[in-house]
This record gives C-alpha cells, sequence and structure tokens, in this order.
C-alpha cells in the first residue's frame, strides 16, 4: 500500500527526549502497553519519513479544511454523536464529545483530530474528489494522533495507535479483526506468528489500535459493499478514505453504521497562492507574483479552476523552479481549459525530478530525464495493462522472457559443476574418464540449471522475507528431532564398527538432516527443492506444511528496495548454510573410506549445487535483477533498476506501499502508460 496546517511536527523525534520516548515510567507497562509503545513507535517512524518523501511536511503544507458533507453517504449526524443516547466509544481522555452544533462550521487539523477522538460512534468516513488529498490529510491525521498520544502516557491504555492500511487484498469473507491482525501481523515483527496475531486480535477488540483504511474506491462496487458491511463489526475506532463518487455508489447498498461523512473542499485561491509563495524564495520572482495575482483577483480564471485541488497546486511547485516561466500557465490560448493545465504538469513532472535544481534535497540525478521518463513510461503502461497500480518487483521477471536469463545461469553453472565434477572423477579414473564425467556434467549441469530457472519464472507470490516466517517453532521442533535421531542413529551405527567415532562429531555430521528437516518442514522448502536435500519439499509434503496464518506476502523490512536487499541475503545466507551443512556431513564420512582430497571435492561439487539453487536458480531478488538488466537492453530502462524505482519514490514520483510501489497518483500512471 499502503501523509493542512500542522506545526511541531520538526520536534517529533525520536531519542531519549522525544515525546515518544518510553524509558521512564512510574509504573511497571503491561503486556498491551509495552505492545502499543513500540508499535507507535514504529508506525511515527515510518510515516513521518514517508511524509517527507510526500512534501507533507516542507515546506509548510496546505492547509487540512474538511466540512460534514451534504452528500447522501452516510446516516444522519446524530447516529455518529449519538447526543441523548449510550455512546460506542468514549471521548479520547482530554476531548470533549462531539456535537451536532460542533460540527457545523467543519475546521482543520486539529479539529479533525478532535473529532477523530471525540465521535461517539468512532466511525469517520473521508471523501473527497480525486487529487483532494485524502491520503495527504489521513497520514497528517495519523501523525497528529500519535503526536497526541506520545503527550498522555500516563494514560496510554485509552488512546489508540494509529494505523494506516490498504483495503487491497482483503476477501470480506474473512471477519475483519482477523484480517487486520494478519496484516499487522505481517507487517511487525512484534506481532509475527501466532501469539503475535493473537496479541493483535487482543489489541484491535480492546481498542487499542485504530484502523485507517484507503483504497475503498479502487475495488469493484459489489466488493465495496461488501467491505463495508464487514467493517459494521470492528471494535475499534475506524476512519475509512473514499472517493466521493464511489462512496454515493457505495451507499446505495451499505452504509457504515454511525458514521460521519466529512469532505475535503476544494482549496481557495488565496491558500493556494499562499503555498505557492511559501515554497519559493522570501522575494517571489515576478511570474511567481503574477500567477498568485491571478489566483487572487481572478478566482474564475482557467488557471484559478486547475489549481484547486492540492495534487495539482504541489506539482506546480514541482514542475517549475524559482527562475522558472510559471507565468505561462496564465496563456488561455495554450492552455484554454483546467484539463490541459493538469495534463501539462503531470507531462512535465518526470522531466523536473530529473533535472537539477540549484536549493533542493535529492536534485543530483544518476539519470537523464529522458532515460526517467521513458523508464516510468513503460512500467506504468505496463500497470495499466495489469489494471493494477502496484508495482510488485518480484513480478518484473514475468515482463520479459525467461529464456536470456536461463541461458545466463546455464553458462554460470554448468562449467563449475562440471568442473568440480571432473577433478573428482581425477582420484581414481584416468584423465579420459575424467574429462567425459566433467563434460557429461557441465551440459547436465547448465541443462537442469535453465530448465529450473524457467519453472521458476512464473508469476507467483512474494515467498516469505522474514527469518521467522523460516525458522517457525513447528519447523525448528521439526529439525531439532531430525536432527537429534540423526545423531543418534550414526553414533550407535559407528559404535558397532570397529573405529567409533566421538558423539560430538555425530553431532556435527547430522547438522545437515535437521537442518533440511526445518526447511522442509517450514516456509523455507523452496531453499532445498531441486537439490539434493529437498526430499519432501513436494506437494505431498503440503500439509506437513500448513501453518497457523495466511501465507506471508508482506514483510517486516519497511520498503520495496529493503525487501529486495533483504530477500537477496536471506537466500545467499540459508543457501550457503544449506551447501556447507552437506559438505560438513559428506567430507568427513567419504574421506573416511577415500581419502581427504576425494573427499572435499566430491563436496564441493555436490554442495555447489545445493548453493546454487537457492541463491541463484530459484531466487526472485536475483530474477528481477537479471531482468532489469534485459529491460536496459530492449526499453533502455536503468541496469539497477530497484535504485532507480528507490530514486524515484524519494523524487515524489514514486510512493511505497509495504513491498510494493505506486505511482504518485493513478492520473499520473495513467498519463504515462499512454
Amino acid at each position: 500500500m499502503f501523509g493542512n496546517v500542522f506545526n511541531g511536527l520538526t520536534a517529533f523525534t525520536t531519542g531519549d527526549h522525544s515525546p515518544l520516548s518510553i524509558h521512564h515510567h512510574t509504573r511497571p507497562l503491561s503486556r498491551f502497553d509495552a505492545a502499543a509503545d513500540e508499535l507507535a513507535r514504529v508506525v511515527h517512524g515510518y510515516w513521518n519519513d514517508e511524509a517527507g518523501y510526500r512534501r507533507l511536511l516542507s515546506p509548510a503544507p496546505l492547509p487540512v479544511r474538511w466540512q460534514v458533507t451534504g452528500r447522501n453517504v452516510a446516516g444522519p449526524v446524530a447516529g455518529a454523536t449519538a447526543e441523548g443516547t449510550r455512546a460506542r466509544f468514549a471521548p479520547l481522555p482530554g476531548l470533549k464529545p462531539i456535537t451536532r452544533q460542533s460540527l457545523r462550521d467543519g475546521g482543520d487539523l486539529n479539529r479533525l483530530h478532535e473529532v477523530y477522538g471525540g465521535l461517539a460512534s468512532g466511525r469517520l468516513l473521508l471523501i473527497g474528489a480525486p487529487a483532494a488529498g485524502k491520503t495527504a490529510a489521513a497520514v497528517l491525521l495519523l501523525l497528529e494522533a500519535l503526536k497526541y498520544r506520545a503527550s498522555h502516557l500516563d494514560v496510554r491504555e485509552h488512546i489508540p495507535v494509529p494505523l494506516l492500511l490498504s483495503l487491497d487484498g482483503w476477501d470480506p469473507r474473512e471477519r475483519a479483526v482477523e484480517w487486520a491482525a494478519g496484516r499487522i501481523s505481517h507487517a511487525y515483527t512484534l506481532f509475527h506468528g501466532r501469539k503475535g496475531r493473537e496479541l493483535a486480535c487482543e489489541l484491535l477488540e480492546a481498542g487499542r489500535i485504530a484502523l485507517f483504511l484507503d483504497g475503498l474506491d479502487e475495488v469493484t462496487g459489489r466488493l465495496r459493499a461488501a467491505m463495508v458491511s464487514a467493517l459494521e463489526s470492528l471494535p475499534c475506532r475506524l476512519v475509512l478514505l473514499s472517493r466521493k463518487r464511489e462512496a454515493q455508489l457505495t451507499s446505495k447498498k451499505a452504509r457504515l453504521s454511525g458514521a460521519l461523512a466529512v469532505e475535503l473542499p476544494e482549496v481557495a485561491p488565496r491558500e493556494a497562492g499562499a503555498y505557492l509563495l511559501r515554497a519559493g524564495p522570501a522575494q517571489p520572482p515576478p511570474a511567481w507574483q503574477a500567477l498568485t495575482r491571478r489566483l487572487l483577483d481572478e478566482p474564475g480564471s482557467v488557471v484559478a479552476q486547475a489549481l484547486r485541488r492540492p495534487l495539482w497546486i504541489s506539482l506546480v511547485h514541482d514542475v517549475y523552479g524559482d527562475d522558472d516561466p510559471v507565468d505561462e500557465l496564465l496563456d488561455t490560448a495554450r492552455f484554454p481549459r483546467p484539463l490541459d493545465i493538469e495534463n501539462h504538469l503531470l507531462d512535465h513532472v518526470v522531466t523536473a525530478a530529473y533535472t537539477p535544481r540549484a536549493g533542493y534535497p535529492h536534485r543530483r540525478p544518476r539519470h537523464s530525464p529522458e532515460t526517467a521518463e521513458r523508464t516510468l513510461r513503460h512500467l506504468a503502461a505496463r500497470l495499466n495493462e495489469e489494471g493494477t497500480r502496484e508495482l510488485r518487483w518480484w513480478h518484473i521477471p514475468t515482463w520479459v522472457a525467461p529464456r536470456p536469463r536461463a541461458v545466463f545461469l546455464a553458462a554460470l553453472v554448468g562449467p563449475t559443476f562440471g568442473a568440480l565434477s571432473g577433478l573428482a572423477g581425477s582420484y581414481g579414473w584416468g584423465p579420459v574418464r575424467a574429462t567425459l564425467l566433467g563434460l557429461f556434467a557441465a551440459i547436465g549441469g547448465a541443462y537442469v540449471a535453465g530448465r529450473l530457472h524457467v519453472e521458476f519464472s512464473e508469476r507467483q507470490p512474494l515467498p516469505s522475507a522474514g527469518w521467522r516466517d523460516v525458522f517457525t517453532r513447528f519447523s525448528l521442533g521439526v529439525g531439532l528431532l531430525i536432527w537429534a535421531v540423526s545423531a543418534c542413529g550414526l553414533w550407535y551405527g559407528y559404535r558397532l564398527q570397529e573405529d567409533p567415532i566421538p558423539f560430538w562429531l555425530c553431532g556435527i555430521l547430522a547438522f545437515v538432516w535437521g537442518f533440511a528437516a526445518t526447511m522442509v518442514s517450514g516456509s523455507g522448502f523452496g531453499i532445498v527443492q531441486g537439490t539434493f536435500l529437498g526430499l519432501g519439499s513436494g506437494p505431498s509434503f503440503a500439509p506437513l506444511r500448513k501453518s497457523d496464518r495466511p501465507r506471508v506476502a508482506d514483510t517486516r523490512s519497511i520498503g520495496p528496495r529493503e525487501v529486495w536487499r533483504h530477500h537477496i541475503g536471506l537466500r545467499l545466507v540459508l543457501g550457503l548454510t544449506a551447501g556447507a551443512g552437506f559438505m560438513l556431513w559428506y567430507i568427513p564420512i567419504t574421506a573416511r573410506t577415500y581419502g581427504w582430497g576425494y573427499g572435499a571435492v566430491v563436496g564441493l561439487a555436490a554442495g555447489s549445487w545445493i548453493i546454487f539453487v537457492p541463491c541463484l536458480l530459484r531466487n526472485l531478488a536475483i530474477a528481477t535483477a537479471l531482468a532489469a538488466v534485459q529491460l536496459s537492453f530492449t526499453e533502455g530502462s536503468p541496469v539497477r533498476l530497484m535504485a532507480f524505482l528507490e530514486d524515484a519514490h524519494r523524487r515524489n514520483l514514486l510512493r511505497a506501499v509495504g513491498p510494493v510501489y505506486e505511482f504518485r497518483h493513478a492520473r499520473l500512471q495513467e498519463r504515462l502508460g499512454r
């Protein structure tokens, strides 16, 4: 998925002197308090960084304005305020109950937080037109709620931790609490596993977490209605975001009981002009003064109509520098409609982001504007073709033919495996037979390597990116059991011979089987699948690997590039461990009969295959890196595609939502994809 005057957030830091610091307490923390405090710390760190990337903190942002909507998208306001009746939620400590009278005039961000914390129903529906700044308002509201909680730690048990989640991928037939707990479990290591998920459920049931749910307008109509109906049972505070048109259509089939619907209005010309001048130098250039005068003096002009929503106002700042001719937007012959100005800004935002500009952060691009625009256009076209907004990096290998990657890996793996096999054959065999063995091993290894990678290149979900997903309690238990049984069996078998070995050496030799059993019985079965240790990793053993939670498609690492790097590291470390474990077992046993030289070479040859499979042939991150090289030849995109995507994220062209990227706005993706 996964952000207006807001002062003081720059001082909202972490550390011993931060309002988030929880090192000193007058009483011991309960389990719920400790978990909620840690969650608040992590959530604040992520969204504070993300708000910085989205330009929500500096320059001083547009003010958040809202008003109770007159659209027929929710029930009566009296149902949300519950005046004269029993309230579903008590006001947060320090806040007053919200009444119909207090809602009459709308308000700003601080007032919106008061509504969020004082609404009796605990249900807030935030709607607006496309590009009205709904997600930005939600991010700023979330940060304001965290700031408020940090200043009231003595009553923390009555103030929930806000979480912003995307509704994408939720099947409403699953209970809302269980779905949310699963997303929390996937996203934060604190809530990992069965007990962690149970803790997340308990926090939700106790109202210690508040959910901000985005993306309702991005699912189909029937699914939207089912989601709204399923959200009725949520026992915690809820903020639901939607475009106003989709909210109206959904309300005809299902309504969120007791919800208060507030709408983000268009930005006033005065506020738009003040923001544009505030983002520039102390003495605005004449072109910027001309633009702001037109906004103030002619609110009905084409440019004033275009700059009524936060997206387009911020794009003006992104596209035009201090000395650029921003007053060209006043040319009605060139821009006769507001849509023409919007399209002009979308068409130039990529070039502006990759053009060096003095005094702006992240303005020393490693890629030319032409390369950046060519790459982003290709990515947008792909996403438009697939009908999605989520750029999943692990799907990139499916965009290009797998055969070139398979040939490259076969050329890398085959000769290496063949050389080691031929060297092993030289012990006891003649040079001719050893050469033939190496040749056949090279050809066979290359063929199998290519086939394995081609079969692996089909579209698939992202495997677990966490160590704890691989080493679950169940898989560790199975591995320890197999290791103990193998060590005892090996020790007893050697006891029957004339030359027994010590038990500690049997434990070392049996390590590989315990490790293989751990992989096979858990989500790490792909590490050893296709190797000598992969017995049991096929579909017949799938029931053994059933866990007590859904398959992990998210990660505890923040950001897609971090997930990609973590995935590489995980596969490399586990692959090397599996290969080293096999060598540790095979070489000493073989050496007792054939000598250390033969045992070392044969063990190295067999162990290298165990390393090659998870580290190279069945590694999504490696496949993505190689696919990026293919795309650089066919589309002219950067070779280091993941680094480019992260750079585009920092330049506010892409947004990071968990392990996936999204374009800054659906209009930008649609425009680039054309």
